[in-house]
This record gives C-alpha cells, structure tokens and sequence, in this order.
C-alpha cells in the first residue's frame, strides 16, 4: 500500500498482540520454560487468583493449548489433562459477556490456530489480535469468529443435543489424542461422545480419555469394534458397556480377568490386522512404489517398517497410517518436482505444457486419501487376502472366526448393561434381518446413518433398513410381512451364490414374525448416528452431529443462508421435545412477601430458576425426508498437496483494514466519527456561543461520566479494594463505543425531533407541553438506543431494557426540568421557557444517563457479583473437599483442632498428605487474591459467611490460618508455585495476609452473633 513499515507498526496491531506473539514464540522454541511454568497448570490455581501475579491470561492460556498440541512429544497424559483442565478455567472465566460459553470455544479455536501457525509470523500477528479482541466477548466480534471458523453458535443455557456416537483417537486410527479430541469436541459444542476402539480398549487411554470428559462436562461413552463372520464376510459391531459410577468404576471392569481375557483375544486379531498392513508395506515398496517413481520422475526409497511403526506410535496400523506415512515421504519429493516445472513452464512449448499441465495436476491430487484409493486398497492388491473377506487358515485369530450369534452372546456374559451397535456398511436390508433374527434380540442399535458413508455413496440401502426398523418398534405386523415378502422377491431373482439358502432362512423368519416381534416388543431397536471421523481426511466431515431444532435461531438460520453447502442436512430425523422445569430458590422458609406476590397471577414462578432441556424420543430416530441433523464438523476442503504450477494466495479477509488497526487509533477515530455529527449540530443550530461551542462536549460529558460511574459504582464504589484505583474498573473499549453512538443522536435528537417534528411541525416545546416534549425525545431516544443495541447483537433483554430505560427517564427529565425552571426564576433570569427549550435535548439526555447509570451500574455490579459466586463456589468446594480427605486420612484425630495450631497442622500434615499442604495453601493464597483484588468480592464473601453454619465458618477461618506459616508458603513460591515470576506476588503475600486475616476474623465474630440469633429464634417460635 506504500505505507512505510514504521508507520504501518503505529496504526496496525497493539504492543500486547506483539507481547502476546513473543510468549507463543518463547513456549514454543524453549522447553525450560514449558517446565518453569508447569504449575500454572495446577488444578487447584483459579485463574482469577494468585496466578494473575505471575502472568497475563493470555500467556497462561496460550502456555496450556502448547502443552496439550504438543504432549505427544513433550509430556503425558497427565499433562495434557493438566492442560486442559487449565484452559476451561482459563477460557471460562476471561470474559463476562452473555455469550460466555460461545466466546470460550473462539478462544481455544484462536489460539489452537496460533500455535500451529508457527513460522508464519503475519498470520501469527492476525491471531494474535483477533484473539485479543475476542476476549472483550463483544457479540458481533464473537458471531464473526464463529462464522469464521465454521462453528454454530450454541446456547448459553448449553442444552443443545449434540453428539457423535462413532468417533476415533489416536490409539486406533484417529489423529488426535483422547485430550485433544474432547477439547476439540466441546469447541464444536459436543456434549455427548462414543469414542470406538478396535478389538481392545487400552486402559490408560480409557482413563484419559474419561477424565478428560469429566473436566470438560461431555458424556463419554466408550466402543470396542469387533468383527464377526457372516455369510463369507466379515462385518462388524460396536459393543458399549454401561452402567458405571465413574471412570474408576470403568478401569475396574477393564481389570476384570473374563474382560481382560476376551480383551486378550481382542490384541490377537489387532495384531493380526498390523501383518496385513505390513505385508501391505511390502506390496507398495516392491510395485507401487516403482511405479510412483515411473510417474512422476522422482526417486521414492524404499519404507522401512519399524519407520512405519514408529510413525503409528500408540495407535493400531491401518492403510490410513499407512497413506499418511508413504505421503509424509513423498510430499518433500512432490514439492522438488513441482518445482522443477514451475521453472520449466514459461520456456515449454504448447505441446510439453499440456504434458506439465496434466502431471502437476496428478501432482497436486496426490495426497494421501489418493494414496490409499490408488495403491492401498484391496482391489489394487489382488496378491494378498482381502481382510473384509472371510477366508480359512491357521493365522486366523479366534475372535475373529465367530459368527455374529457367537460373538454377541460372549460379550452378553462380561457385561450386563451394555449397547451392540450393528455396523451397516455393505449391509443389505436382508443381511441385517437375519442377523437381528438369529441374535435374539441382544442386538440394540443400528448404525442408521454413518458420515463417512454418506459421502462416499455407500447409504442407498439405509432408507430400506429404516423401515424394518421402524416396523419392528411400531409393532406392525402387516408392515413387516410385506416387507419380508418383498426380500423373498428380491431373492428370489438375484443371482447371489447362496440364493436358495437365503431364502429358506427368510421364509423361515416369515413365518416366525410373533418371535421376532417378541425381541423387541419391550425395548424398541434404537437408533446410533456417526460421523466415523479420525481426523485425518479432508474430503471426509469431521466429527459431530447436532438436532437442528435445539440450535439458536441465529445458528439455524446460519446454516440456511451462510455455510451451506459447507453444512448439509442429514436425511435423518430426530424427535425432542423441549422441557422447562422450575426449580424453587435453594433456601428453606419463603420470605412472606414473596409468597404473597405468588399468589397472584402470572407470579407463581417468581423467583425460581428456569431451566430448558430437550427431551428425545431415542426409538423414533428414522431416516426421513426432510431430516433434521446437521453436521458440525464440515467439510476440510477439496484436499490435494496445495502444489501448483502458478502459486496461489490466499484469500484477504474483508475489512481486515479496520479490524487490525490499533486499538488506540481505532478507539480514537470512533470518538471523532462520533463527535463530528454532535458538533456540527449544535454549531450550525445554535446562536448561544456556550450550546454552539461547548454542546458536544457537554454531551459527550455526560455520557463518559456515565459509563465511569456505572463501572466504578459497579465495581465496588468507596468500599472498593484499595489496592484498586478508579480508571482500573473502566473499560475504555466500551467507554468509546457510546461515545460513538450517542454522537450520532444528538442530531436525531436536538434537530430533528425537538426542532424540526415538535417545535416547527407541532408546536409543543417547554413552554407549552413540558410533559409530551421529553415523553416523545425519550420514546424516540429509546428506539434509537434499541435499534444499535440490535446492530451490535446484543441480547433481547438489554435490547428492551434499554428502551423502558427511556420511558423510566421521562419523569426525572420533567423534574430536571422543572428544577432548572425554578433556579433560573429565582435567579431572575429572563426568557427561562427558551432557554429551557434550547438546552431540552441536554436535560433529556443527562436524564436518560442518570437512571441508565443506574440501571447498567446495578447490571455491572450483578455480574460482578455472578462472577465472584462462581470463583468462591469453587474455591470453598475445594477447601471443604481438601477437609474431608484430611477427616478420612487422619480418622482418630479432631482434624479441626489441628488446623488450629498452623504449625502443628503442617508438621502432622507433612508426613501424610504433602499435596493436601499445598491444596490449602494455593486455596488460601487464592482467597487472599479475591479479597483485595477483585471486584465485589468482600461483599459476596460476607454473604458467604454469614449462610455458614458453624462448623464450616470454623473450617474455612482456621484454613486460612494457614498464611501464618510465612516460612513454607514463601517457600511455595520460592518452588514455582506461580512460576520464575514469584517476586511480585510473594510481596503481596506478605504484605497482605495479616490485614486479610484480620478481616475475616471480624466477619467470622459478627457471623456468631448472627448464629446465635438465629438459633434463639428457632427456639422462641418452638416454644410458641
């Protein structure tokens, strides 16, 4: 644009997107300090505690997404749940807008994209601020990344039905590890997940795996595939054992000896399916391989298998590993190739172009889903055995020799709750009747719709298997008949090898239909929907499916206008209704005035919280037309190795110009933009030097001081934190947005309404209507105020409110008025009705302000108070679990009496229970964080104090106790607790903690009188 780098710095990007940058390179090339501030990671750290003293959120966000992308090769599984554990908090509590949850996912989906961008610095950069930006949980800015990055917006109330029930890992043939893939699933707002494993299910990966859900609050269900001999073909089924407390619960099933021999079983058949692949290896290196090399002139070396092996690691070989290898070591020879004809092209003759032309293209189409399609198949490998077909032999394991009867009725035994999904590819219509005829039952889903099916056109026969389904559920016996009547047809003139055979086998369940109808009479055939997603394709659709109807409005009509054909509809329909439930206040004894109101009607819900969720018929999930399930996952893109003969750039993202600027400049041009209209009216409009001159700052005035104001008082007021100033609660962000809209109502207002509409047209000013002059300005201020807050996306609710906000504001602008009128007569002024008709637009709008500080002050302060439940919800459910765990180590001790003594406490504790030390000093230091820092935080923590009964208010005094022993939490910090950083808040620590004692102390006394009255007045009323 031949703007000068310098100059370009100054405008574009902040310092903090740089800063922000520089930590990402830091964590990236320097494994010392991934180690220096692992505990950061610490599931006991809140992110609005002491941890804010060692580094900004967006470091420590920034710091875990490295440690989960890269555990492969740095950590284990515990770290990467660390990881994540770290950034839900993290994420969860940076902003404190409506759309809390959709703004984390943007969050994580930023930052996931910063962190692999590494080497391309601009985009980097890019990132870097639009992660920033997205922090401010601005609705639009929110909508936008969303839409950016192919993701629905989701409820808040997050009740969405949203699910996946065939997906895999990177411990069979998936790309992601068990803790980047339920990351992954709740960016796309999964909330329930069947992971499948193949033949076995590995322990640690269970285990990681539902840990992971736990943390992130996704029901994970966890599948084993096992294959199955039928009719000379090997199909497959996905058991699902259920029914456990907890992931503990799930392990000691695994370690069962029945499980853990059938799972023995289970690693034969896996290793007997890696020989394919490796003989498969062999194949491609003595033919394929050569014919590569022939094709495209390049020298492809042969694959040495424990290579192959190694690039497997934790999962089981299979031909997509195998693609992703061979392509892994073609890509650098590809790139060389394409290369060389780029620089041969222009110098080409026509002739040698289109011989260029037809080779980059086989070039760039080579990827490793071509792969395996072209060399890696069974079809394109006549040579060795079709593992889909069954075929005799000594090396065939045992498990994979049963017949679907068999294998159900072995894993019937190991388990009593379980689900057996029938797989449906290559399955005909007939096949799955028979094979549900000759189960008994024990089969008790179909797989009625598989993604990855869809799109390689292998589901025609799926609407047909629909229907067997729902006329075994409905009962029909009519329906059924016809059906199989019309199977026997088929069959009749096919010219399958075992025509006959099969049917007498249908004939046979023909006249048997009461038997089969017996299997499923009380619990219905249901239905299971997949995507069948590793990871790993780009022409295939990631993971996730979700029920149309529990999307947002703004989502469905999304998917219309916006992402389709990006986003399709599945033939499928699902059935839910939605539920509202009502739940009373969580307090015994209703105040009298609330019950009084409830009797009124239209209020008998006053006061209780109101919850939605959706309730799905499972046995009513069919294949239809129209359907309503949507993927979330989307399409990759059209694949290829991104190799071509001219290079391509890409795309420049609209208004990129002004979403990157600074954030200075862009905060100063919208106060001009804004200014310009206010000033320009009141100059051009008003002959008073004072209105013409000074209006638009008054107007301006009026409005920062409101917005100060209502973040301060929002905050805490006087009895703020001192550690606190004033201009620490204001956010200069949204302090410039109203001043840009509210420059633009000056002319809407002083000219047009007050001047133009009311005085000229209709004659009503100060002197002759007071009342309908500022009833009209304020009605018309409160659409102008609804119509922006519309733009912005902001929610109904603000959107209304700030309407009544105006029509509340009328009667305080009628008393301004009538105040002023009465200085101004008592001053004897002459003229006062045009003075108060020049300045009515001014006294309209400091009312407005007035009650709207009033109003967002109390929204401010509501929040803020929200935010502060949900930090000492979880700090004081920790503390009084880390009580419990010492009441169970220590059960002939008086646990309450040791926390009396700190020093006593540490020396019993030190020996014992080391974490459980470190637990309740980290919940200490994070209180002691709360108190002096954060907004609202002594009022919500008195509150606290005094619902505690006795007991706990001991509890929580005497644990707090703890920040007497300076020596040993020094020490913590001294071992890193906050990272190398710890000069900053050990000083706070000391400087602080006895002023924080101090207090609580006091709360805790005035808490006892407030117990004992209570208790007096539980013994006066039962006296009465």
């Amino acid at each position: 644009m031949g703007m000068k780098p310098m100059i370009k710095k100054y405008l574009y990007f902040d310092q903090k997107d740089y800063d922000l940058l520089d930590i990402v390179h830091n964590v990236l090339s320097q494994q010392d300090l991934l180690k220096s501030f692992r505990d950061l990671l610490h599931p006991y750290l809140n992110p609005h505690g002491i941890a804010e003293m060692a580094a900004p959120q967006s470091f420590r966000i920034a710091h875990a997404m490295i440690n989960l992308l890269h555990s492969l090769e740095i950590g284990k599984a515990d770290d990467r749940l660390r990881a994540l554990h770290s950034l839900h908090q993290e994420v969860m509590n940076i902003s404190h807008g409506f759309l809390r949850r959709n703004t984390a996912r943007v969050l994580l989906q930023i930052m996931k994209e910063l962190v692999r961008k590494e080497g391309e610095p601009e985009q980097q950069l890019g990132l870097a601020h639009d992660f920033r930006m997205a922090a401010s949980g601005k609705p639009r800015i929110i909508r936008r990344e969303l839409l950016r990055y192919h993701l629905l917006e989701m409820p808040e109330e997050w009740n969405q039905i949203a699910f996946d029930d065939h997906v895999h890992d990177a411990n069979t043939k998936g790309r992601k590890t068990p803790t980047h893939l339920i990351m992954d699933a709740w960016i796309k707002g999964i909330r329930r997940l069947t992971v499948v494993y193949y033949n076995y299910v590995p322990p640690e990966a269970a285990a990681e795996l539902l840990d992971a859900g736990a943390i992130m609050g996704i029901t994970i269900r966890i599948g084993v595939s096992f294959g199955a001999q039928f009719r000379r073909r090997n199909i497959r089924f996905i058991w699902v054992p259920r029914v456990f407390a907890d992931c503990r619960d799930f392990l000691s099933f695994l370690e069962d000896p029945h499980v853990q021999s059938f799972m023995g079983e289970g690693h034969q058949v896996s290793d007997y399916q890696r020989n394919h692949v490796l003989a498969l290896l062999r194949e491609f290196n003595g033919r394929h391989r050569l014919a590569i090399n022939d094709t495209f002139g390049i020298d492809l070396e042969e694959l040495d298998p424990k290579c192959f092996l190694s690039f497997v690691a934790g999962g089981q070989a299979s031909i997509l590993h195998l693609g992703e290898c061979i392509h892994s070591r073609l890509l650098p020879l590809l790139q060389i190739r394409m290369k060389s004809l780029r620089t041969r092209y222009p110098q080409a003759m026509p002739e040698e172009r289109l011989e260029i032309e037809e080779l980059a293209k086989k070039i760039q189409e080579l990827d490793s889903e071509a792969i395996v399609d072209r060399y890696l198949i069974p079809e394109q490998n006549p040579s060795l055995p079709d593992p889909n077909v069954y075929h005799d032999g000594v090396d065939i394991p045992p498990l994979l020799r049963l017949t679907p009867r068999e294998l159900v009725e072995r894993l019937d035994k190991l388990h009593a709750g379980y689900r057996i999904c029938l797989n449906l590819n290559d399955l005909s219509v007939e096949d799955v009747l028979e094979i549900l005829y000759d189960c008994k039952g024990m089969i008790t889903h179909l797989e009625i719709f598989n993604l990855k099916d869809h799109v390689n056109g292998k589901t025609t026969h799926y609407p047909q298997i629909s229907k067997l389904q729902l006329a075994l559920n409905e009962g029909n016996v009519v329906t059924l008949k016809r059906l199989i009547r019309e199977m026997i047809q088929r069959l009749e003139v096919s010219s399958c090898p075992d025509r006959q055979d099969r049917i007498e086998k249908m004939t046979e369940i023909l006249r048997n239909i009461p038997v089969l109808q017996a299997q499923y009479r009380i619990v219905p055939l249901k239905a299971s929907i997949g995507s069948d997603s590793t990871g790993r394709s780009h022409r295939h659709y990631g993971m996730g499916l979700i029920l149309a109807e529990t999307l947002t409005w703004r989502a469905q009509k999304a998917v219309r206008r916006t992402m389709y054909p990006t986003v399709f509809t599945a033939p499928v329909r699902m059935t839910a209704y939605l539920r509202t439930t009502f739940i009373p206040d969580p307090v015994t004894g209703e105040k009298w005035l609330r019950r009084l109101v409830r009797i009124l009607p239209g209020l008998e819900r006053l006061g209780k919280q109101r919850r939605q969720d959706w309730q799905v018929l499972e046995d009513a999930t069919r294949m239809a037309i129209p359907g309503n399930i949507i993927p979330l996952g989307g399409l990759h893109g059209e694949g290829g190795n991104d190799l071509y003969l001219e290079n391509k750039e890409p795309p420049k993202e609209a208004g990129g110009a002004w979403k990157y600027l600074n954030s200075g400049v862009k905060n100063a041009t919208k106060v001009v933009i804004g200014f310009i209209p206010a000033f320009l009216t009141f100059a051009l409009t008003k002959d008073w030097w004072l209105l013409a001159y000074c209006g638009a700052f008054i107007w301006f005035g009026i409005t920062g001081l409101r917005n100060i104001l209502q973040s301060v008082l929002g905050g805490g007021g006087i009895r703020r934190s001192p550690l606190l100033r004033w201009n620490d609660y204001v956010s200069w962000g949204r302090l410039c947005d109203s001043l840009l809209f509210t420059g633009f109502s000056v002319p809407l207002l002083d000219y047009l309404v007050k001047t133009v509409v009311l005085d000229r047209m209709l004659g009503i000013t100060t002197a002759t209507n007071t009342t309908l002059l500022y009833t009209i300005m304020a009605l018309t201020n409160g659409l102008y105020l609804s119509s922006h807050n519309a733009f912005r996306g902001l929610p109904r609710g603000a959107i209304l409110g700030n309407f009544f906000r105006s029509v509340l504001s009328i009667p305080l602008a009628v008393a301004f008025n009538a105040a002023i009128y009465g200085l101004l007569f008592e001053a004897g002024m002459p003229g006062i009705n045009e003075i108060l008709q020049k300045w009515a637009a001014v006294i309209s709008k400091a009312a407005s302000d007035c009650v709207a500080g009033v109003i967002e002050g109390l929204a401010d302060r509501y929040e803020n108070m929200r935010e502060r439940a949900r930090d000492y919800h979880a700090k004081l459910s920790q503390l009084f679990d880390a009580y419990a765990r010492l009441e169970l180590l220590f059960p002939e001790a008086d646990v309450l009496a040791m926390l009396e003594s700190p020093k006593k406490f540490i020396q019993t504790i030190s020996a014992e229970a080391q974490d459980l030390e470190r637990i309740i000093i980290i919940n200490a230091l994070d209180l002691l964080y709360f108190w002096m820092y954060q907004p609202r935080s002594r009022n919500l923590l008195k509150g606290k104090i005094r619902n505690m009964s006795e007991e706990e208010c001991q509890i929580f005094i005497r644990s707090q106790d703890i920040l007497q022993r300076e020596r040993e939490v020094s020490q913590l910090f001294v071992n890193g607790i906050i990272g190398k950083n710890f000069s900053r808040g050990l000083a706070f620590y000391l400087n602080r903690y006895r002023e924080y004692l101090s207090s609580i102390k006091e709360m805790a006394l005035e808490n006892k009188h407030v117990l004992k009255t209570r208790m007096s007045s539980i013994q006066t009323d039962s006296f009465v």
